[in-house]
């Protein structure tokens, strides 16, 4: 296998989802996803975690499948890249109860830290200039079957995707580019569905801020 990232991993194995639901691995796996390549040196510094801590989650990302070596150097300065550029967790259809669990843990530990990252961006006062207008939220109902709804969340991923360059070439990024987080959730509103569509019930709002 590449060093470069080849794509998508739909992942499946619950040992897999269980190994990457840990706080630090997250992390690390987030600043892989800035940066071509990490050392446990370098991870050391930008998390507050030991470089012997770093190197240890490292290489347990290593061994799921999820990073892998790059080349060059040794011991904590070795290199590490992304092997996947994105990750699906894949257990729709599959009859293994604890492929299940894992991804649910794995879902609700992203889900949390999602979560304490929109709390801060949105308590945050001291933005550099020009980036409080710019920190942005936005959500809509809309009725749309399921294929439509998959249809949608590619589409947004089409529009991020014109600048995924800028990730791993440092040359591309205009002046005053920063790492920018954009998360969109695409779920089913069950609830509504009962009083939805009445006549004379008014439209679903859009909230943007």
């Amino acid at each position: 296998m590449s060093s470069e990232e080849v794509g998508t991993l739909n992942l499946a194995d619950p040992k897999a989802m269980r190994a990457m639901a840990h706080p630090v691995r997250m992390a690390l796996m987030e600043l892989l996803a800035v940066t071509p390549t990490l050392t446990a040196t370098q991870a050391s510094e930008a998390l507050g975690e030991s470089p012997a801590n770093c190197a240890f989650h490292l290489r347990t990302l290593a061994k799921y499948g999820f990073v892998q070596e790059a080349g060059g150097g040794k011991g904590r300065e070795r290199p590490w890249t992304r092997v996947h550029r994105s990750i699906n967790l894949s257990t729709e259809g599959q009859a293994d109860y604890q492929a299940e669990l894992a991804a649910h843990a794995l879902s609700e530990a992203y889900g949390e830290r999602m979560i304490e990252r929109i709390r801060y961006a949105y308590g945050n006062t001291s933005w550099p200039p020009g980036w409080g207008d710019a920190v942005i939220s936005s959500d809509s109902v809309r009725f749309l079957t399921a294929e439509e709804a998959i249809g949608v969340s590619k589409e947004i991923r089409a529009i991020i995707d014109r600048y995924e360059g800028r990730r791993t070439d440092p040359d591309s990024r205009p002046a005053g580019a920063l790492p920018v987080q954009i998360a969109h959730y695409i779920f089913p509103m069950a609830g509504l569905a009962g009083v939805a569509g009445r006549p004379g019930r008014p439209q679903a709002a859009d909230n943007d801020h």
